[in-house]
């Protein structure tokens, strides 16, 4: 009888260490399902340097990406370069205007700024903590976070090549040198969406859907250690007229499973409780110094004229222009992003909520929110024109954020 029960015993913890097999095989074969080719912008020598027009603003204006220069005089150009968004790849003259360097402009726009490497530097790096993307094809061998790419699979992608926007995104959230939570595990998904006719308001939103559903059927197999928890998508679906119900109910099931979604939505997602909007920064001035920000580029216009940029109560502000990111046109390729995109500011505010579940592992969404804005500096931006002072905030402060959710 004794000699059953050892039988039965052994069958049982048998049967237990095959299941804890099982969910362990589950996890390796979290894989890079394909790699998308390099994006060759194709671009030779430039001719004729573009002007900027301040009265103009709006992305790539003034877009030198890729292009031979060297037969450019442009040493009294300083004011249309300053402006100017470029690459690695991109080949200078010999001569630029004084105050003028593209290598200094490079490598400080990849400090994520606001004295997150301070964070860094004691060990607050978002290790371990998930965070899901979704967007467009991504270069998944960039040496800025090829480490960190635990996942990489596509859900209509219609994308041939490598995407700026899928690179730029992770390169802030978990980029080695660019990124605001270097340590994070990154989960990506690649999705095209799907329009239903020639204009691009009329989205289908049905595969964005399904690649919400794939990211929550991904993090069911995770042990509880390694749950997702943020979920950046690249998608503003709740300011369409077309039928998005299926968007809604996989967003919302996302957040029952505990994942902050973030995307340009936020504050339909969490019912006017929250929104964020992107920091404009001269390219030479200081990343860590607060005084170095004002409104991003592309809103700074509706702010001085006292116009709405906020659906929410109160905005938390978070850098998004004078960005350097990891380039789709090769593995060691960057870009600089003078004027930077709305899902630059969505991808650092993931990777702040990295830090922030790396100090306290139990917190929600709402809790990190709210003391961010408790936590964030307002400042004045003086206007000696109209002799006006613009009360400017809440800028995020990183530190004292961590410091505030250590105690």
């Amino acid at each position: 009888m004794k000699e059953i029960r050892h039988i039965i015993l052994l069958i049982l913890i048998t049967s237990i260490l095959t299941s804890c097999n099982g969910i362990n095989q589950r996890e390796v074969n979290l894989e890079i399902a394909t790699k998308p080719l390099t994006l060759e912008l194709g671009r030779g020598k430039l001719k004729t340097l573009p002007s900027y027009d301040k009265f103009q603003p709006g992305k790539l204006q003034i877009d030198l990406r890729s292009y031979d220069l060297t037969t450019l005089d442009l040493k009294e150009r300083y004011e249309d370069l300053i402006h100017a968004d470029f690459d690695t790849v991109t080949k200078w003259p010999y001569g630029l205007p004084e105050g003028f360097n593209p290598k200094k402009i490079i490598e400080q726009g990849k400090n994520p700024g606001l004295n997150i490497r301070d964070l860094h530097n004691k060990g607050i790096t978002g290790e371990g903590v998930g965070i899901a993307i979704i967007d467009g094809a991504l270069l998944v061998n960039h040496v800025e976070y090829r480490d960190r790419l635990k996942l990489y699979e596509e859900v209509h992608c219609l994308d041939k090549t490598s995407t700026p926007s899928g690179c730029a995104v992770v390169s802030v959230i978990a980029g080695e040198k660019t990124g605001v939570a270097p340590k994070a595990n990154i989960y990506y998904i690649a999705e095209t969406h799907k329009f239903l006719t020639q204009r691009t308001s009329d989205i289908d939103f049905s595969s964005l859907a399904l690649a919400v559903k794939r990211i929550l059927e991904i993090n069911d197999t995770l042990p509880k250690r390694d749950k997702i928890r943020a979920l950046v998508i690249d998608g503003d679906w709740t300011q369409t007229n077309n039928d998005h119900d299926a968007m809604d109910k996989a967003v919302e099931e996302a957040k029952e499973k505990g994942i902050f979604v973030v995307s340009n939505s936020i504050c339909e997602t969490y019912n006017q409780e929250m929104d964020f909007n992107g920091l404009g920064r001269d390219p030479l001035a200081d990343p860590d110094d607060i005084s170095s920000y004002g409104p991003g580029e592309e809103w700074k216009s509706r702010f001085f004229m006292f116009e709405k940029y906020s659906n929410a109560k109160e905005v938390l502000l978070v850098p998004m222009d004078s960005r350097t990111t990891a380039s789709p046109t090769g593995d060691s390729d960057y870009t600089f992003y003078n004027v930077g995109d709305i899902k630059l500011s969505s991808a650092y505010i993931a990777g702040l909520y990295a830090l922030a579940c790396q100090v306290k592992p139990e917190i929600t969404p709402q809790e990190f929110w709210h003391t961010a804005l408790k936590t964030g500096d307002t400042t004045y931006i003086i206007n000696n024109v109209i002799n006006y002072n613009y009360k400017f905030g809440k800028v995020v402060n990183p530190k004292k954020l961590i410091k505030e959710l250590m105690k």
